[in-house]
This record gives C-alpha cells, sequence and structure tokens, in this order.
C-alpha cells in the first residue's frame, strides 16, 4: 500500500495577495471568555489525532500538506475510486512574527493568515462559480444556502457576533457534484465554538438544515478524518430525498468555522465528500 502525498510549494512573503490585509465584514463585537472545548456534542464523534508538526518558521516559509493514508482519506485523484485531482495545497504565507494556529504562543488559536489563502482550491476540470470565486463574501453568502425559515436566525447571531470575515469559494465537477465552501472567522474562538454547537444541535433537532433538505442523519464517511485540534461534524440528506440529495459538514478550528456543502442530482458520492473535507480541515490545521 502507498502512500500518497501533496508536495510543498513556496510562497513568496512580498506577495502583495497574500498579505493583503482583509477587508472586514461589519459588525464587531466585545470578545467572549474562552470557553473549554466539549468532547462531545448530542452524542456525535470528535475525532482529532496527528497533525501536522512544524518547526519555527519565519515570514514566507510555506507548509506542504499530506494526504492521510491511502485507503483512510482520500489525496490525490486516482481513476479506481472516484477521487478528484486537486493542485498542489502548500500553507499560505504569514505576517511577520505571527504564529500559526495551535502553536505556542497562540493560545487564541488565531489564524493570522489571509483567509482566502486558506479555502480549498477547486479540483481539476471543475467549472468555478463565479459568485463564490475563492475571494471575500458578504455576510448572507452563508445564510443563504438554509432553509428561509432559519436564515434569519443565522444572520441575527452573525450580526450579533464578532464576525470579522466570510470567503467562499464553489465549483461544479464533471460528475454533476456542486461544491460550496464558507470560511467564517471571528474574533475569538468562543464565537465560532458557539456556532459550531448552536448549528449542530439545531440540526439534531431537525433544523437549521440546507435548501431543500426535509430530514437528517449523520455522515459516518468522515470518521477517519483525524486532525488534531479540530473538531468535525457531517450530515447527509435521508431519502427519500428530492431529485438533489445534500451532504454537509461543519469544521471547527480555532477562531474559524468552515462549512462544506455538496448537491449532487441522484446522490451525492462519498469519496468526493472525504476527500474534500478531509483537505479542507487539513489547510485549517
Amino acid at each position: 500500500m502507498t502512500e500518497q502525498t501533496l508536495t510543498e510549494e513556496p510562497v513568496r512573503a512580498g506577495d502583495p495577495e497574500a498579505a493583503a490585509e482583509p477587508a472586514p465584514v461589519p459588525a464587531e463585537a466585545p470578545g467572549k471568555p474562552r470557553k473549554s472545548r466539549r468532547p462531545i456534542l448530542l452524542g456525535i464523534a470528535r475525532w482529532t489525532a496527528a497533525v501536522l508538526v512544524c518547526g519555527g518558521v519565519g515570514t514566507g516559509a510555506a507548509l506542504g500538506i499530506t494526504a492521510m493514508e491511502r485507503t483512510d482519506v482520500p489525496g490525490l485523484a486516482t481513476a479506481s475510486d472516484g477521487r478528484w485531482e486537486y493542485p498542489r495545497l502548500t500553507l499560505p504565507a504569514l505576517p511577520q512574527g505571527a504564529p500559526r494556529p495551535y502553536t505556542d504562543g497562540n493560545d487564541g488559536e488565531i489564524h493570522h493568515a489571509d483567509l482566502r489563502k486558506l479555502l480549498l482550491p477547486a479540483p481539476v476540470g471543475a467549472t468555478a462559480d463565479p459568485k463564490l470565486n475563492g475571494g471575500w463574501a458578504g455576510a448572507d453568502s452563508y445564510p443563504a444556502l438554509l432553509k428561509e425559515s432559519d436564515r434569519g436566525a443565522v444572520k441575527a447571531y452573525l450580526a450579533d457576533s464578532a464576525l470579522r470575515h466570510v470567503a467562499a469559494r464553489g465549483w461544479t465537477t464533471p460528475d454533476g457534484t456542486t461544491t460550496r465552501i464558507h470560511l467564517l472567522r471571528f474574533s475569538s474562538v468562543a464565537f465560532a465554538e458557539d456556532l459550531k454547537d448552536e448549528v449542530t444541535r439545531e440540526v439534531f433537532q431537525g433544523d437549521r438544515l440546507p435548501a431543500g433538505v426535509e430530514s437528517a442523519k449523520i455522515d459516518m464517511s468522515v470518521q477517519d478524518i483525524d486532525v488534531s485540534d479540530l473538531s468535525v461534524y457531517a450530515y447527509q440528506e435521508e431519502e427519500p430525498h428530492g431529485a438533489e440529495q445534500t451532504r454537509w459538514a461543519y469544521i471547527q478550528a480555532g477562531d474559524t468555522l468552515a462549512v462544506v456543502t455538496q448537491t449532487r442530482k441522484g446522490g451525492t458520492l462519498t469519496v468526493p465528500f472525504q476527500q474534500t473535507v478531509a483537505l479542507q480541515a487539513q489547510l485549517l490545521g
């Protein structure tokens, strides 16, 4: 059995796009005291294990993202198992002296890198969504994915919380799968964790579902995604469903909550969903 590795690609610290100051989303609120992390919410497992361990590096250093064991988490595409082929992935450069999350000196688990650079790129052959092109998105971008009856409550939370930035990317692959990824970064890990707790609790109760979804169940296909310090919660639309089926996942990584949503006519595919969630989690870890 072979192990596939996503190779490193240097990132220039002087790249103006990588170092650009993000345009903030309005609505700042005072931070709340950081809460202790809860290991399990309503019986949903939290999977954590080894994470990439990196030595001290200065501005301009890039870190390669390593795919997991081939039988555990898909990395690059192979024709036999339905994986998508992604470009080489590297972590973006940091501002001078800024630590990466989950390292000494970053107790707040803050992502100092440009949030847009932490979005998973579209796989080879995908058609990009012109509205979710990997840039900044408005605060209404994520709530727009939900049922109309649930959007108001989420919008109110985002307005009241210390939401700093939203970045989003979307694409459609030749197999008919439409993927949308939203990264919501708050000024405090407490706000990101609170939103994660709220949405997972509401999904458990049958609310806060994506538009068109009537009922959902826990998606166990991501249980082998092991990235330390992150919480991953995944769901899939139960059958019988309409013309399309939806899967989605929440990845809570320090001050950032990622939402990965996939829809496909006839039914979503397990391997691309697992692969996409795994690689996005690694970029945030």
